[in-house]
């Protein structure tokens, strides 16, 4: 029995598949599971509170995790050795979610491609058709992330304190969110996750883009993303593909197609949840 899992910061999948390739249980979702931002102890408790994953935990034979914040060495053994301590009979092997995101869009094994994820956080990478290749460490959602649901949830909160939001758009925000500053303040320094508390404010924007305010900023979010991220691989963009993971870059499909345009690169797939494309391609070399 096998257990695919692609996890962000705010929620993570899990598939149990047979040596076959056929699903055997519905999916299965947790909390987040980044080991970068959460200690080993609340890793495990996620983990253990779940009822549907301990069903199956001496009956995985091999997991395969993909996750935000496993790109270092050091968070990713640390996870390591938390999903071996609870699957005892499995051979675990975790690696960053940017290869989720490889795996899920490509359109075979060998294609070259560059592959932005774009969720509660965000990352970019190149893909040679063997070997993943990244030119920027990233910093996390404190200093980079642009683009990501983190990023727009900052820039909303920010343009609403500094009363840069239309007034029907400021209106409608209050309305749907606690917006006082205290209450703010304590998700942000007194809560765990505060990037995943900063990326629910993102939705906001799907919710409205009627406004041409929300247009420019998922714009403008899109702009810096490529320039820092995706342009590092200018000279691969000659010849390649730029493909999209995550539901920000889903929902923002069509502003980042004209942002692509007006830069001059090409936009290839979406794939909204790569766990899907995750299942096929580890189906596919059973």
């Amino acid at each position: 029995m096998i257990l695919i899992t692609d996890s962000g910061s705010t929620k993570c999948d899990w598939i149990v598949i047979d040596k076959e390739g056929s699903q055997m249980h519905e999916k299965i979702r947790t909390k987040g599971l980044n080991p970068a931002i959460l200690k080993e102890k609340k890793l495990s408790k996620i983990i253990k509170k779940s009822d549907e994953l301990m069903q199956f935990k001496d009956k995985v034979t091999h997991i395969f995790f993909y996750g935000a914040g496993c790109g270092t060495a050091k968070p990713r053994l640390a996870l390591t050795e938390i999903l071996e301590s609870i699957f005892t009979n499995a051979i675990v092997d975790v690696q960053e979610d940017t290869m989720a995101a490889i795996r899920a869009t490509i359109n075979h094994n060998a294609e070259a491609a560059v592959v932005c994820i774009m969720g509660t956080g965000s990352n970019c990478s190149y893909f040679d058709g063997n070997k993943l290749h990244q030119r920027v460490v990233s910093l996390g959602y404190t200093l980079m992330d642009e683009a990501s649901g983190n990023y727009y949830g900052k820039e909303l909160i920010k343009d609403y304190y500094f009363n840069n939001m239309p007034e029907d758009i400021k209106i409608a925000f209050e309305h749907k969110y606690n917006v006082e500053a205290d209450y703010i303040k304590y998700n942000l320094y007194k809560q765990p996750n505060p990037n995943a508390y900063l990326a629910n404010f993102a939705e906001f924007m799907f919710l409205n883009k009627d406004s041409e305010y929300i247009v420019e900023l998922i714009k403008k979010g899109f702009r810096l993303f490529t320039n820092n991220m995706i342009f590092q691989f200018k000279e691969e963009l000659k010849t390649v593909p730029v493909h999209f993971a995550g539901s920000i870059a889903y929902f923002a499909k069509d502003e980042i197609i004209q942002v692509a345009n007006e830069l001059g690169f090409t936009v290839g797939n979406f794939e909204r949840r790569p766990i899907e494309g995750l299942v096929k391609y580890h189906t596919n070399e059973l």
